[in-house]
């Protein structure tokens, strides 16, 4: 089983602390982003999405990394993503509110235009409008999290981690790159803390500090 992933990636970061977590016969397949790697054609022949993470398992492809995540608690029988119907269901729906919901509202509307030159708006004007009503959404966002998926003490499904937990807090790590505060969250602050003090978020994160290292010293967009 082969995983094309880039470890920076905020998409590809779950499954790197799934893998660093259980015990599945794997080669990761590193695919530089930030190179192009990408858009090469062999990659794309894989993902026409021309997006990271991939997996190869056999003649098998699967290209979204919420998919990957459920594909491999699956073929490893995984506690993480449990096998009753219903708490099963509950994983599926949290997974899907950080993907449809948050993400949109804090990464594509917050973060990445602060970052990423082809996320913003040309108009300055327009730029500022947006950002500020994406950090409105986002904060409405957030205090969903913080009181309705985390309000019970444990992690987002319950007293027991699972794949929501390691998809939701990676993407809730992205607040790093731009200094957005989440102390107002406590429940969130403590989640947070609980997920990087496991073992597996310091073996895999190495890269992704680093960036956030580096993208700390460049200038960002102000609104």
């Amino acid at each position: 089983m082969k995983i094309h992933l880039d470890p920076i990636s905020t998409t590809s970061r779950p499954l790197l602390l799934f893998l660093a977590e259980h015990d599945a016969a794997h080669e990761i397949v590193t695919v530089d982003i930030v190179q192009g790697d990408t858009k090469r054609p062999e990659y794309t022949a894989l993902n026409p999405n021309q997006c990271v993470p991939t997996l190869e398992d056999g003649d098998f492809i699967l290209t979204e990394g919420s998919a990957i995540l459920k594909y491999l608690g699956e073929k490893t029988g995984s506690r993480t993503y449990p096998g009753g119907l219903r708490a099963r269901a509950r994983v599926n729906e949290a997974m899907d509110w950080f993907n449809t919901g948050l993400y949109r509202d804090l990464g594509y509307g917050v973060v990445y235009p602060q970052i990423l030159p082809h996320y913003r708006f040309t108009n300055p004007v327009t730029q500022t409008d947006v950002r500020r009503r994406s950090e409105d959404w986002a904060a409405g966002r957030l205090a969903i999290l913080d009181r309705h998926w985390l309000g019970g003490g444990g992690f987002l499904c319950g007293p027991e981690l699972t794949i929501a937990d390691y998809l939701g807090s990676c993407y809730i790590a992205i607040t790093e790159f731009v200094g957005f505060d989440i102390s107002p969250y406590p429940n969130i602050t403590r989640w947070m803390s609980t997920m990087k003090a496991r073992p597996s978020w310091a073996q895999t994160h190495g890269p992704w500090n680093a960036l956030v290292a580096a993208v700390h010293t460049q200038p960002r967009q102000t609104a």
